[in-house]
């Protein structure tokens, strides 16, 4: 099997980059939370409380303590993980299932939409659920835990499902596979192309790249997404955020969430939450790939090509 550039190339099974994924999400959670938070705080003030990413950071601290900025961390942390795991397999299998059958070659489109559809299936399965109750976590305010509505990832959940039917755990379903279809098409693309531009590293030809060229490139890779996917993620955000236990709903569904935010708050408004958004998701492809790459760079050495370690 060989790809564009003639060179000799087999395939990594899916299993491997799932664990890969998992263990790169696991990492990536711990150091990011924080940045999540506060993202998430911003994009659902509408009243001008927080002046920006530092001034909502300090605020979180001073009135809710250190602890508020992992508000979240628990089923942020495993929604990483599973969702790593099902986007780097999924991945894998629908590359296998586009490339050319003759020649083994996988093409840039194929590579597209294997990437847009790993992103919808991981938005459906597992993004939308995990973060309607990592969302209605974190945009609760104060110390107390006994006047918070939500007591925790399991209770929030369970709440939900009671109140709102279990449909509840999907709402913002729709710019939710909007935004990770995009950005997965255009991670995978734009990751592939710089490790072969920067680094000459070709997918199975036994290369392991050093953590710090892979987090180059997965840096690179992580910027456009959250650039042109803004007003879906502040729109997921929005439905997500609301209760359907609290009577009529602000916002319908995306087609109308968008226009709504655009004649309220103005333009800007769709990209709220943008500079951390641009903090967190770079910062943590880079954190990602610099262990999935290592994980993925060792099997090959030792399974595929039989190198020494």
């Amino acid at each position: 099997m060989a790809d564009q550039t003639g060179k000799s190339q087999k395939s990594i099974p899916p299993y491997v980059k799932a664990v890969a994924g998992s263990i790169g999400g696991v990492m990536e959670a711990c150091c990011l939370q924080p940045i999540d938070v506060i993202k998430t705080r911003l994009q659902l003030d509408r009243s001008g409380a927080y002046k920006g990413i530092v001034h909502c950071g300090t605020t979180i601290v001073r009135t809710e303590g250190v602890r508020a900025l992992w508000k979240g961390l628990t089923p942020f942390a495993t929604h990483l993980t599973l969702k790593y795991a099902l986007r780097m397999g999924s991945n894998a299998v629908l590359q296998s299932a586009f490339k050319d059958s003759n020649s083994g070659n996988l093409s840039n489109q194929g590579r597209f939409f294997a990437g847009f559809g790993a992103g919808v299936l991981e938005a459906l399965v597992i993004v939308t659920p995990f973060e309607v109750v990592k969302i209605r976590l974190q945009q609760q305010r104060g110390l107390s835990h006994e006047l918070l509505k939500y007591k925790g990832p399991v209770h929030c959940a369970r709440l939900i499902i009671r109140e709102e039917g279990i449909l509840g755990l999907w709402a913002g379903a729709a710019p939710t596979v909007m935004r990770n279809g995009t950005n997965q098409a255009a991670m995978f693309s734009a990751k592939n192309a710089f490790d072969r531009l920067l680094w000459k590293k070709h997918e199975g030809d036994g290369k392991v790249l050093q953590p710090w060229q892979s987090m180059i490139s997965g840096f690179l890779a992580g910027t456009a997404g959250p650039i042109c996917t803004g007003p879906f993620d502040v729109v997921k955000t929005r439905l997500m955020a609301q209760s359907r236990s609290g009577g009529e709903l602000k916002y319908k569904g995306m087609v109308h969430a968008i226009p709504t935010i655009y004649r309220e708050e103005g333009l800007r408004a769709l990209w709220k939450g943008l500079l951390p958004r641009l903090m967190r998701i770079p910062p943590g492809q880079a954190i990602m790939w610099a262990v999935a790459d290592q994980v993925t760079g060792l099997y090959e050495r030792k399974y595929i090509h039989n190198a020494p370690l």
